[in-house]
């Protein structure tokens, strides 16, 4: 397979043969007559974090709740570390964790009596969940909480226990809806460390959710949904790859005058709140030539190399922003409580 995929064609193998834990072909789910989730074909290698970008009501979460035989499949089908989600869903979540986007833990457990209860739901052994437990604990740094009521704790701390949860029956792929949704910056970087940890120590794949576009850049390979449809897979980088060109953003003493001195060049500007905004190909070679040429002074020159969001605009001519304030949101999968 290519480094970049169109979403057209059917599901593909990868190249070097690499092991899939996810597979789809023609995925699909309708409620009454809207589709949320259109012919969807995915090859998710496994060992790698996978990501699924896209603006709220793009299907991410109806496409996960129908990995995790959460939902029923309305059309197509779909394989799990090598099971059927229709004809063999215990199967499936035997071999498959889940951390819900919304927080699914009993306030008034402690985190072992939270751990213990899922591994005894999963018929995990009496003598082997204890050291699990703790090796988890340790796993999520909250080995010296263990005791501690989760309602104490604070939104990471009651997240990295739900990723522990989720792993404790050594799943070999966890599912994060939306992992980081509602913590800040600081509490965001620290999960990724988690789970970067994690997957190198329990060769886990990670499949995860989001419309984050910082957080999008942790994946191994990301593929970009909009409205029930995938647009187009590949990694971080061959995916910004495929816009090429840097934003430099320009301010001088005379905008207006400095935009014919662009044009003249060869280069489209735009006037923004910032500046000028001129799109082109390597744009740090171009920002000495391009002052050079200015009669005047420049206040500002900034170059920025293609970000996720100009990718998404690039596939579907708005941002993942633009899109999200249109979003029509579909039923998904129900927490277990």
């Amino acid at each position: 397979m290519s480094t970049v995929t169109a979403a057209k064609g059917g599901p593909r193998a990868l190249d070097g043969g690499e092991r899939l834990t996810v597979l789809t072909e023609g995925l699909a789910k309708t409620y009454g007559d809207r589709q949320a989730v259109t012919g969807l074909d995915l090859a998710v290698p496994a060992g790698r974090t996978f990501g699924f970008l896209g603006p709220n009501g793009a299907g991410k979460s109806t496409t996960i709740g129908m990995l995790c035989t959460l939902l029923r499949p309305t059309g197509g089908r779909a394989l799990v570390a090598g099971h059927d989600v229709r004809r063999e869903p215990h199967e499936v979540r035997r071999k498959i964790g889940l951390v819900f986007q919304e927080p699914t833990l009993d306030g008034d457990l402690t985190a072992m009596e939270t751990l213990r209860f899922h591994a005894h739901l999963f018929g995990v052994p009496r003598r082997e969940a204890v050291d699990t437990i703790m090796d988890m604990l340790e796993l999520v740094d909250l080995a010296d909480r263990r005791h501690a009521p989760v309602r104490t704790f604070s939104g990471g701390m009651r997240r990295r226990l739900e990723i522990a949860r989720g792993l404790l029956h050594t799943p070999r792929v966890l599912f994060l809806d939306e992992p980081t949704t509602g913590l800040d910056p600081q509490t965001r970087a620290a999960i990724w460390d988690h789970l970067r940890r994690l997957r190198e120590e329990r060769d886990v794949t990670v499949f995860l959710t989001t419309h984050q576009l910082e957080e999008a850049e942790h994946c191994d390979r990301i593929a970009i949904m909009d409205e029930g449809e995938l647009v187009v897979d590949g990694t971080p980088a061959a995916l910004k790859a495929v816009v090429g060109s840097d934003l430099v953003v320009l301010r001088t003493a005379d905008d207006t005058s400095a935009r014919d001195v662009c044009e003249q060049l060869g280069l489209d500007a735009e006037s923004g709140e910032d500046g000028l905004r001129i799109r082109v190909a390597d744009g740090a070679g171009w920002v000495p030539r391009l002052c050079a040429a200015l009669p005047f002074t420049v206040h500002s020159v900034t170059v920025t190399p293609p970000t996720l969001d100009d990718v998404f605009l690039h596939y579907t001519g708005r941002t993942i922003r633009e899109a999200d304030s249109e979003a029509t949101v579909f039923p998904g999968p129900a927490p277990r409580r």
